[in-house]
């Protein structure tokens, strides 16, 4: 029961951190124009990575596991944003 209580705690406070690094960290404008969701998406993976690079590797593996996600998550939205530079946004 602690653990699920420090779980979902855990979880709450990384959502509010990413929700306030959103906020306060400004897309480029050129990303922000032509594809503002994709740059959103792309500071919030970047605080995701920061906090579980912070985050204690005492996790069962699940924390690594959750930064190689992360990192994946980045390289796709990278290549989305190419994608739509190569193609004309179509």
């Amino acid at each position: 029961m602690r653990d699920k209580l420090l779980a979902l705690l855990s979880a709450v406070t990384l959502f509010m951190a990413i929700g306030w690094y959103s906020s306060v960290h400004a897309q480029t404008h050129g990303m922000a124009r032509h594809e503002p969701h994709m740059s959103a998406a792309m500071g919030h993976l970047e605080q995701a990575k920061d906090e579980l690079e912070k985050a204690t590797p005492n996790k069962g593996g699940h924390r690594e596991k959750a930064l190689q996600l992360v990192n994946e998550a980045l390289q796709q939205v990278r290549e989305g944003e190419q994608y739509f530079e190569q193609h004309g946004g179509h």
